[in-house]
């Protein structure tokens, strides 16, 4: 069995703009993940993969959340959907 957390909440949310323009709150590592997984629009990219890796270890292995956070703001950095 894996041990998943799901009410894992970083504290300081991260704002989004992506999707035509929509704006996003991504308050932790799994709306992280669906956000990246979804509609994230580079994929191939160093920081993507990392941000991916990141958030997975901080939902199932309890890796740093704030370690995942940081990955996942350096994605959003890249493929400029950072509002």
């Amino acid at each position: 069995m894996i041990d998943v957390d799901f009410q894992i909440r970083w504290a300081v949310p991260v704002h989004l703009r992506i999707a035509g323009g929509s704006r996003k709150c991504i308050n932790g590592p799994d709306a992280a993940l669906l956000a990246l997984q979804g509609e994230w629009p580079s994929k191939d990219s160093a920081e993507f993969s990392l941000a991916v890796a990141r958030c997975r270890k901080a939902l199932m292995e309890h890796g740093s959340a704030e370690l995942a956070r940081q990955s996942f703001v350096n994605a959003a950095v890249q493929a400029k959907v950072l509002s």
